[in-house]
This record gives C-alpha cells, sequence and structure tokens, in this order.
C-alpha cells in the first residue's frame, strides 16, 4: 500500500470534520442573524415608544378634544394640524372610556376597529412609558403596535383617551425597506464576512488537530502491513500521546507473543530434532541386542545372556532418563512451568539431599561434606524445584569427581539472601568450555565422555529454573582442580 492510500483515512477524516464543522457554523450563523434580528426590533420598538412617550400628553396640552363628554368639532382638524407639525407618520385615535373609537387621524388607510383594548392604554399610563407595551392596531386586527396614550380628564374624570399609533403606514413602507437593507448587510455582509472569516479559522485547526492523527493512522497502516517495528513517536496533546503509549505498547505486546511464538515453534522443531537424534542410540542398543539374543537364543550361555539383558536394561534406564529431562526442559522453556513460592527452611532441604547420596558417593569412594549453618532465615521459593536444582548439582559434581574426591556443600549468609554453593575436586572444565556449559545437549564439554548415562541436560534444567525464580546460577572452574556452582535465594520477608 502507497503512502498517499496509507494517508487517505486522514484525509477523508479531515473533510468529514470539515464539512460537520461547516454545517454547523451555518447553522450557528444562521441562529445568530435571526436572534440578532430579533433582538434589534425588539430594541428599536423598545427605544421608539420610550422616546415618544409623551406625544399623547403633549396632544392633550395643545388641544382639548372632549368638552362636557362631547368630542369638539374642531378637535380632529387640531389634532390633524399637531400631529402633522410633531410626526407626520403617527396615527392618532380618540377613544371613549370604554376603548371605543369616536374618532381617528389616520391617513392612507381605512381603520377597521371599533374599538381597541384598555389593558395596554392603562397599563402604559401606569408605567409612564418606561416599560415596553405593545397595544392593538386599529387598521390591522390581531397584530400590535408601540403607541403612547394619555387619558383625557375633565374636574379629574376620565372623559376618554388619546392613542398614539407610532408606527403608521407610511413608516411601516420605509421601515420594510430599511429593515430588508439591514438584514441583507447584516446575513450578506458582515455575518459572511464573520462565517468565512471563522471557517477558515476553523479549516487551518481541523488541519492542524487531523495532522497528528494522520500520522497515527499511518504508523497503524504500516504496523498492519509487517513493519512490526513501526512505532509512533510522541505526539502533542495528552490525548494523541495516550492513544501513542497504548498503540506503542500494544504493538510491543504483540511483537512480544510472535517472538514467543517462533521460539517455541524453534523449540518444538529442536525437541523433534534432538529427540529422534538422541534416542536412536539407546533405541538401536535395545533394537540389536535384543535381536542378538533371538538370533543365537541356542548359542548364548547364560553369562552372555544376562550380560546382553543388563545392557538392554542400561539402555532402557537411559531412555526413560532422557525422555523425562527432555520434557521437563521444554516445559521449562516454553515457561507451562510456574513456581510456586513459598517460604521453607534451606538448611533443612540441603540436610536431606545431601543423607540421599551419601550411599552413593561412599559405593564411588567420594566424601560428601555439608557447612551448613541452622541460623538461616527462611527463604522464598518453589521447594521442588529447588531440590530438582540441588539433586542436579550434586548428581553433576557425582559424575566428574574420581575416587578419592570430595563434594562440599556450602551457605553463605548475605544481606538479602543467602548462597548456596556445590564444589568438586573433579576433573574441571576447560576456560573455553565454561560460557558453553549450561547450553543443551553441550557436546563440546569433553567430561560428558567419562560418563555414558550423561544426558547433557542437567544444567540446562538448573539455569531454566533458577531463571524462573529471576536467580542466576553462576560458575567457577579450573581445569583438574574441581568445579563450584553457586547460587542464591531471597529470604522470606514477612
Amino acid at each position: 500500500m502507497t503512502s498517499k492510500e496509507n494517508l487517505k483515512g486522514g484525509v477523508s477524516l479531515f473533510w468529514k470534520l470539515s464539512a460537520t464543522f461547516l454545517v454547523l457554523l451555518l447553522l450557528v450563523g444562521a441562529v445568530h442573524i435571526v436572534l440578532s434580528i430579533s433582538v434589534s426590533e425588539q430594541y428599536y420598538l423598545e427605544r421608539n415608544q420610550k422616546l415618544n412617550a409623551n406625544i399623547a400628553q403633549s396632544i392633550i396640552k395643545e388641544v382639548k378634544p372632549f368638552i362636557d363628554g362631547e368630542i369638539t368639532e374642531t378637535a380632529t382638524d387640531d389634532i390633524m394640524h399637531h400631529m402633522m407639525a410633531v410626526n407626520p407618520s403617527i396615527e392618532v385615535y380618540l377613544l371613549d372610556r370604554e376603548g371605543r373609537i369616536r374618532n381617528h387621524v389616520a391617513p392612507y388607510k381605512k381603520v377597521k376597529l371599533t374599538e381597541v383594548s384598555l389593558g395596554p392604554i392603562q397599563e402604559f399610563i401606569e408605567t409612564g412609558g418606561e416599560k415596553c407595551v405593545m397595544g392593538d392596531d386599529p387598521r390591522k386586527p390581531g397584530e400590535s403596535q408601540i403607541f403612547s396614550a394619555a387619558a383625557i380628564k375633565e374636574e379629574d374624570k376620565i372623559q376618554g383617551y388619546v392613542y398614539v399609533v407610532l408606527a403608521g403606514e407610511e413608516y411601516h413602507t420605509v421601515a420594510s425597506n430599511l429593515w430588508n437593507d439591514y438584514v441583507t448587510m447584516l446575513g450578506g455582509g458582515t455575518m459572511l464576512i464573520t462565517l468565512i472569516a471563522t471557517a477558515l479559522i476553523g479549516l487551518i485547526a481541523i488541519w492542524f488537530i487531523t495532522k497528528n492523527l494522520r500520522s497515527i493512522i499511518e504508523t497503524v497502516r504500516r504496523f498492519q502491513n509487517g513493519e512490526l517495528n513501526a512505532r509512533i513517536e510522541g505526539q502533542s496533546g495528552k490525548e494523541f500521546n495516550t492513544l501513542g503509549l497504548a498503540f506503542n505498547e500494544m504493538a510491543d505486546t504483540i511483537v512480544g507473543n510472535i517472538e514467543n511464538l517462533k521460539s517455541m515453534e524453534n523449540l518444538r522443531r529442536e525437541l523433534v530434532g534432538n529427540v529422534s537424534h538422541d534416542l536412536r542410540t539407546p533405541l538401536a542398543v535395545i533394537h540389536g541386542y535384543i535381536e542378538t539374543l533371538m538370533i543365537k537364543k541356542d548359542e548364548l550361555s547364560i553369562e552372555e545372556r544376562d550380560k546382553y539383558l543388563n545392557i538392554i536394561l542400561e539402555s532402557t534406564e537411559k531412555l526413560k532418563k532422557m525422555v523425562a529431562e527432555l520434557f521437563e526442559l521444554s516445559k521449562l522453556e516454553s515457561k507451562q512451568v510456574q513456581p510456586k513460592k513459598e517460604p521453607f527452611f534451606i538448611n533443612e532441604l540441603l540436610q536431606d539431599v545431601v543423607q540421599k547420596y551419601l550411599i552413593l558417593a561412599r559405593k564411588k569412594g567420594v566424601l560428601i561434606q555439608s557447612v551448613i549453618s541452622n541460623n538461616i532465615e527462611l527463604v522464598n521459593a518453589d521447594i521442588a524445584l529447588i531440590e530438582r536444582v540441588l539433586q542436579n548439582l550434586i548428581d553433576n559434581a557425582l559424575k566428574f569427581t574420581p575416587e578419592g574426591g570430595t563434594i562440599t556443600i556450602k551457605t553463605n549468609e548475605l544481606d538479602a539472601a543467602v548462597e548456596i554453593q556445590v564444589s568438586d575436586t573433579g576433573v574441571g572444565i576447560p576456560e573455553e568450555q565454561i560460557p558453553f556449559v549450561f547450553d543443551r545437549y553441550h557436546i563440546g564439554d569433553k567430561r560428558i565422555g567419562l560418563d555414558k548415562n550423561n544426558t547433557g541436560l542437567g544444567l540446562a534444567i538448573v539455569k531454566k529454573i533458577l531463571e524462573i525464580h529471576d536467580a542466576t546460577i553462576n560458575l567457577k572452574s579450573k581445569l583438574n582442580q574441581g568445579t563450584s556452582f553457586s547460587f542464591q535465594l531471597p529470604y522470606h520477608q514477612v
């Protein structure tokens, strides 16, 4: 897959985010325009009503619409003259006490209502015009307009009301044209510029944000396509950095699992190869002697027959031991064996193991001695596996220690652990062979030839058991002087 194809996912995400952002931006812009227009219109109406709140009162001061409860003949003409002088765009209505329209000055339009609601008028008068109040529009039933109103009184008795609509027909015509221009300017001019600027800034921001994501996607694709060493470099931003670290840890785990699988596969192949090679010899010996017994059964003496049978028995014992150690080592190497650690006294275990080997050592003419402290604290380990380690080390020492030699088991108390040491006065190991002693089937070690029952797996098993205990086996040896193995076990922490 090409780099361009790798980036396709990141670019696609950029366009999806950009499209979503632009749609949201247009919606927000539209809502902003509607709210701005609504608030602006409300503000204008409230301001206009407050500025013209005293018009009705000034009309009453100039003329007397009612005399003895009746409209004067000249009142309408006087109001028209006064209205045209003050503001030719307003409409004036004379109302009686019940709100019925008795006369009016409303140019250019026929009045359709015969009365208006007194509730808004009384509220306007009570608040002195400080509160925005909408009243009936006599020309347009069902619609409301801002107004000015004042009570007409004679001898402190209300005779009627002057009701002044502040937005007449002429005003509406001019205002409508101005309003359309304002909306065009707000939506098509200023708002458009603002939206374009915001969109550009937003797209740039999205580009930089998705830049890190595109890099992450590219790395994931490379890993997916087999580039197992592909890792996400440190990213800016806590979320991207966390994502990168999580991917890198996951990739390391996957690679580790792959390596383990490869290692297990190699071990499986090696095991099959070793088994087929190492079992061939004892099987050939067994097969050969059995065949000889069958062919020469009438010619062999009792002594020869017993000799052949003993050889067959020894070969089967060797075969049995080899198979057991092969499977034991394979389990250790494939990590199928987990130590069951528990506190125990290592000095007691050492004494038990030494007792088991005393008779065998005497038969071979080898002295086993122990220098073990009885005051050692509890150690923490798998007692069965540590016993296996000690047995293999002592077995190894017995095999390569000649008659008259000595094997010494010793403990050394350290600050946080106890050191166990198994030494012998045997043939020793050549210096060039020491690094390879713990490898399975280390046939380069010439000592193997000294013992025909050696499988070459004992020290490899020791090393693996100590590895799963997080311990290390140490080796010191001099040719023809002896060999010393040592390892440490931690004290049990209460």
